[in-house]
This record gives structure tokens, sequence and C-alpha cells, in this order.
């Protein structure tokens, strides 16, 4: 069936539409998104503000009418930490629900990484063993670890680059001062997690996924997105020590230029790379391997996994309902165009 997946994230809110049934690999067939940014977008009491729901009900009506257009049958709408940690997130999810008809299910930090998990694991297979995997959004940081299709670890923590850019990295380019003391927070913060994952031991295979890490792969030499999906593309901790301080002296304008990185998420580059050094760091990882595959085709692989043992989907056109272990699905784009 044809299904369209509305992503309200907190840097874009994209609609894909996909060919999907169980048992197949899900087609893209259309892709709508619009950079809403909506985690810079909270106010000091972190709320999202008047004109932010506006603009988000207003890209929710765009995407309707996007799905309408390329005939999709079911859309199937969730939101991330944007939204989730909006402090008048009930009021912004009523807003949207009553004026598009739209029920967006939150997805909770621990769902991001189960199903950013569960991508990554279809991606590799079981031969690549134990996984760890990080995700960096524009929100949070998704860890986690297992063998098996569900993790035997999983965290979300608050280190998405459109976060800590917004709140700690106001210039352009930031203050050395600032940049340092916003290495130490996410370096605290990572490192109160570690332990969680090391009791598990060493992984056979460390992927990461998201704009963020593809971005930083690409400046530090990874093949471009036109050289093919399957081509393997990895980030290594020594090649990203060397960019942090390049980064750092760079004026969005100019990270812009770098290859691979896009305008709209070159403010918040510098943001993300402090974080995925210290990831990389603070777990011993020296060499990454980058997935194509992340939260949005880990939530979609899941829809298909029930659709195949309940014999048909579920939902009317714009509304899912979902729970915390049945979350509405998605797929995402497969790799970062240049």
């Amino acid at each position: 069936m044809r299904l369209g997946v509305l992503d309200v994230g907190s840097n874009t809110v994209h609609l894909l539409v996909v060919d999907a049934h169980p048992g197949a690999r899900p087609l893209p067939a259309h892709s709508h998104k619009a950079e809403l940014r909506l985690a810079q977008l909270l106010d000091e009491d972190g709320a999202i503000g008047p004109d932010g729901v506006d603009r988000l009900i207003g890209v929710v009506r765009e995407a309707l009418q996007a799905a309408e257009d390329k005939g999709v049958e079911d859309l199937l709408p969730f939101a991330t930490s944007a939204v989730r940690e909006a402090t008048n997130a009930d009021d912004v999810l009523a807003r949207v629900q009553a004026d598009t008809g739209v029920e967006l299910q939150v997805l909770t930090g621990a769902e991001e990484a189960r199903l950013t998990f569960l991508a990554a694991r279809r991606w590799f297979g079981w031969s690549a063993g134990k996984l760890l995997v990080l995700d960096i959004g524009g929100g949070s940081l998704e860890i986690a670890y297992g063998i098996d299709e569900e993790p035997d670890a999983a965290v979300s923590l608050p280190l998405g680059a459109g976060r800590l850019t917004a709140a700690w990295l106001p210039g352009d380019p930031p203050d050395p001062e600032a940049i340092r003391t916003l290495r130490r927070h996410v370096r605290a913060q990572i490192a109160r997690s570690v332990g969680e994952f090391t009791r598990f031991g060493p992984p056979d295979h460390v992927v990461a996924t998201s704009k963020t890490f593809k971005q930083l792969a690409r400046i530090a030499g990874a093949a471009r997105s036109t050289e093919g999906l399957y081509v393997q593309r990895d980030l290594k901790r020594e090649s990203l020590e060397a960019w942090v301080p390049q980064l750092a002296g760079m004026t969005a304008a100019q990270r812009a230029e770098l290859p691979g990185v896009s305008e709209g998420r070159a403010g918040q580059l510098l943001a993300g790379a402090l974080v995925a050094e210290g990831a990389m760091d603070l777990f011993g990882v020296e060499t990454l391997e980058i997935c194509p595959w992340a939260l949005r085709e880990g939530v979609i692989l899941r829809r298909l996994d029930h659709m195949g043992s309940d014999g048909a989907a579920t939902g009317a056109r714009g509304t899912v309902r979902a729970t915390p272990h049945d979350p509405a699905p998605a797929y995402g784009e497969q790799h970062n165009g240049e």
C-alpha cells in the first residue's frame, strides 16, 4: 500500500511517501520537507510560541496536500524531542489536531533509540554481531547497544545539535570559552551513561546515523551520496578531532561551503561535532560506520512487521493510534544529498 509518513522532528518536518508491504524493502515514492527548527523556537519557559505553532500547522497542512496529491492511503504521523519536551506539548498537539485533523504520536527518547537500533540491525544484519548505535538529532542524542533487534540498553540524552547551538553557542563564530564550556557539558552528560553500555562488553560493530554524522563523515573524506547507497562510509575519531578546531573557527556561512554540508545545518554542525567527538572518545571508538537507515526506517520497519502479523494496516487518514510499544511508523531518506 502507499503510506505517507509525517515526521515532525527537531529540525525538519518531513513527509515521505512510500510503497510498502510486509517482507519487502519500503520504496520511497515522494519526499516533502520543510526546515522548521522547532528545537530552536522554544521560549525561555521551554514552550513553542504562537508563531512556531502557527508555522507547524502550516507545514502540516502542506504535507497533507502533498500526501493527497500522491495518492496516500494512510498517513502515519509522529513527533520527537522538540515537541516531546516542550512545556506546552499538550496544547501544541491539540492545536495541530484541531486545525489539521492530524493526531501526532509523540515518541519517547527510549523509543527513538530502540527504533533507530532496529533500523541499523536490519541494515547490517545478524553477522554484524553486537552493535553500538549513535544518533545525533536536532534535540537529542540516542545511544543503543545489543545483539538482537531489541537493544539491551538504550538511552536518550538532551544533546541534540540544534538544542545545544541555541543554548550554548550564540556567536558566529562562537566564543572559544563558550565552546570549551559546551565541551565539558557534553562529555559530563555522556559519561553518566557510559557504564550502562560498557557492562555488556565491547561491541563488534559501531555505527552512526543522522544527518550530523553523515555531514561530518563527508567533510572528513567519506564518499559523496551520488556514489551510491551501498558504498561504505566511515568516520575516524582522528579525522574528527582534527576538524573540530577548524569548525570552531568558521562562521556558519563558511561551514556551508564544506562538501556535503547544507546551509540549514551549517550553524549547528560544530555542536554536533562536539557531541560526536565526545561520544567516540568516551566509548573508546576509533572508527564508526555510517548507516543510511535511522529512526524513520526503524519505525516503518516495525509497522510493516505488525502489518505482516495483522494482515492489514490500521488507522485513518491523518490519524494514527499507537501505544509506547507500537509507535506510528515512518520511513526516512536513505542518504544525504549534496
